[in-house]
């Protein structure tokens, strides 16, 4: 068996990508977001002015990454039944995640960045920012399960023809 298969390196891309956003997710909620999130409107301050802290550098820069190598993956991998179907899990976790995250995450911490200049509670803020933790903890544990199938697919063989 060839372990060097181009479907194989870029399975192996994909799961080191992935490692890197379970790793970056785990990071963001152990350290960055209780700060962030402890105190609004004032805990705003963490990703204000000139030395604010700007965490979409990362996630920027890593959606796309990860986006293409799971697209390259799964077109690498397609005529490989047990490959495909393991791969398929995690991609399609990661699109609705995407979508959830385009509609729901994003808005609301750019709303929790400018939450300072706005005349909402800070009840209210705290409340919110409360719930976006939550419901992002189930969003990231969701995408640490999909990992495990992804893992999986390196153990099945790169042949075709053999299961």
């Amino acid at each position: 068996m060839n372990v060097l298969r181009a479907s194989t390196i870029a399975l192996g891309v994909s799961v080191f990508l992935w490692g890197i956003l379970v790793g970056g997710i785990v990071y963001s909620h152990l350290v960055f977001m209780p700060v962030f999130l402890g105190d609004l409107p004032e805990s705003s301050a963490v990703v204000q002015g000139r030395y604010g802290l700007n965490e979409a550098v990362f996630w920027t820069s890593l959606h796309p990454l990860l986006i293409v190598s799971l697209i390259a993956t799964l077109v690498l991998n397609w005529k490989n039944n047990a490959r495909r179907k393991l791969i398929l899990i995690p991609a399609v976790a990661y699109l609705i995640a995407l979508v959830i995250t385009a509609v729901y995450f994003v808005p609301e911490l750019i709303a929790f960045a400018d939450s300072l200049n706005s005349n909402v509670a800070k009840s209210e803020w705290l409340a919110r920012g409360w719930r976006w933790e939550r419901l992002s903890w189930v969003r990231g544990t969701i995408l640490g399960l999909a990992f495990v199938p992804l893992i999986y697919a390196l153990t099945k063989s790169p042949d075709v023809r053999k299961p």
